[in-house]
């Protein structure tokens, strides 16, 4: 575990200052850049849905196929070529079914002619996120998680930082701030793959002898769809919103949905370098390692992401009250959101346990269910409750999904990832959070929010490390504090 919590480290300073960059972005610019036409930043989020969307099916499963199979192929260059040559088949195939079905796509999707005007760059942003991903596989197979992190979390949205200041203050129009944005993409998949190059961690061998091309495109198949229902179900909600709604009501749902999304930043830490670790231990069989970091993953996600929920829950009127009225609705999207993300992340790796296991297939059922639950509960409650509606759809199929596979483990590994410390991690937040509502406030917004997150903190953390609910944190501690009598 001690490569998790150093990775995991350092991923989590890039997830935590993205986080602060993309909260000052979000919360505070996009509002105010985009307060006269809130379409444009609802374009933004569609564009990146859907090239998202599209990226996953046309990399036709390759970087979670090329980190399972990563340990055991000795010829690593023929495995790359594999990784470059599939994803870039996929890409084309994906632009000859725009160019041929546009017309009929457009009217599937109920696009307005801002979306139809612009819809050609989502293929530009295919290329770059699909083959960014590949690379990024790459690279965390070599367990460096943490450069494709910096490049994603840090770069892309200190850069998208200047260019929305810039167009606040009429730099240039909404077009080439479009096309300055989506070259964001570009830059960062331009140095990821020079920084490979450097490392030596790209070779490529035009031979495909040596790999097992049957078990390979079998085992990516599923990985495609099942990722791919995973990647389809987390932009639905959004997609679904600008399908019955209008893009205006996506730039509201995507601030919301920001907000409420905080609480996964540990998890995506702890997830990306937990993936090829994983992979190793079932390539050696190590039931023990496998289920030392499904436990882990757990609790230290639910700490971590607790602590975060109960921040921002407690500030949640402060935080609405200081943004533009247009977007000061979405109190209850956070709530649907950040319960959803906390749950999730307090299940641990459990998606990452399936996948790089012999029942990997059942990775594909559990995610066609899930894809079954989003698609109906959006289209019921989206209509009837709009943004709130979209939340609480996104909130039940993440609670189903993690439930069938947390049983699925079980039943089929005997694993699973809770303990007591779980429930009494559970309870401090409850206890915390009932303590809050009764702190005495000054009047001031400010203040008030730095004191009830000071109190918060101050009584979470000792609790913390007292009751050493989380042997990696209580470790980190003691390493910090020798540090500090040197």
């Amino acid at each position: 575990m001690g490569v998790i919590r150093n990775q995991s480290i350092k991923n989590s300073i890039s997830f935590y200052i993205g986080m602060t960059i993309g909260a000052v972005n979000t919360i505070l610019i996009y509002p105010n850049v985009f307060n006269d036409q809130p379409d444009h930043w609802g374009l933004l989020s569609i564009l990146v849905a859907y090239a998202t969307l599209i990226g996953t099916f046309s990399s036709l499963g390759i970087p979670k196929t090329f980190i399972r199979f990563f340990p055991a192929i000795k010829e690593k260059g023929q495995l790359y070529f594999l990784s470059l040559i599939i994803p870039l088949f996929g890409f084309l195939l994906s632009c000859l079914g725009y160019w041929f079905f546009k017309e009929e796509l457009f009217v599937l999707l109920n696009a307005s002619q801002l979306l139809q005007d612009n819809f050609f760059y989502i293929f530009l942003l295919v290329f770059f996120i699909s083959f960014y991903d590949v690379l990024t596989s790459i690279s965390r197979s070599y367990l460096d998680a943490s450069t494709p992190i910096f490049l994603n979390e840090i770069f892309l949205k200190s850069y998208s930082l200047v260019l929305l200041v810039l167009h606040g203050y009429k730099f240039f129009d909404f077009t080439t701030f479009l096309q300055l944005y989506l070259c964001g993409f570009l830059f960062k998949f331009l140095l990821l793959f020079i920084f490979q190059l450097i490392k030596g961690n790209l070779y490529f061998k035009l031979s495909l002898g040596a790999l097992k091309i049957k078990e390979i495109i079998v085992y990516g198949f599923y990985v495609l769809i099942g990722g791919a229902s995973v990647m389809f179900v987390s932009r639905l909600d959004m997609i679904m919103i600008g399908a019955l709604l209008g893009l205006e009501h996506v730039a509201f749902y995507t601030l919301a949905f920001y907000i409420g999304s905080v609480i996964k930043v540990p998890g995506k830490s702890i997830f990306s370098i937990s993936v090829p670790l994983l992979a190793k231990a079932w390539e050696e069989q190590d039931f023990k390692q496998i289920q030392t970091i499904y436990s882990k993953s757990s609790i230290n996600q639910l700490i971590i992401g607790g602590l975060f929920f109960l921040c921002v829950w407690i500030n949640i009127d402060a935080i609405f009250s200081i943004l533009p009225e247009k977007f000061s609705h979405g109190k209850w999207v956070v709530l649907c959101i950040g319960l959803a993300q906390l749950f999730n992340g307090a299940t641990g790796v459990n998606g990452a346990i399936i996948i790089n296991s012999k029942y990997y297939k059942y990775d594909l059922y559990t995610n066609l269910i899930l894809v079954v639950i989003t698609l109906t509960s959006n289209y019921f409650l989206i209509p009837k409750y709009g943004i709130n509606g979209a939340a609480m759809a996104t909130a039940l199929s993440v609670l189903l999904f993690n439930l069938i596979r947390l049983i699925l483990i079980k039943l089929k590994m005997n694993l699973q990832p809770f303990s007591l410390k779980t429930l009494y991690t559970v309870l401090i937040l409850i206890a915390i959070y009932s303590v809050s509502l009764y702190l005495p406030l000054s009047g001031n917004l400010y203040l008030d929010v730095v004191w009830k997150t000071f109190v918060v903190v101050a009584i979470f953390i000792p609790l913390l490390l007292s009751l050493e609910l989380s042997e990696d944190i209580n470790k980190l501690v003691v390493d910090f504090r020798k540090r500090l009598r040197v």
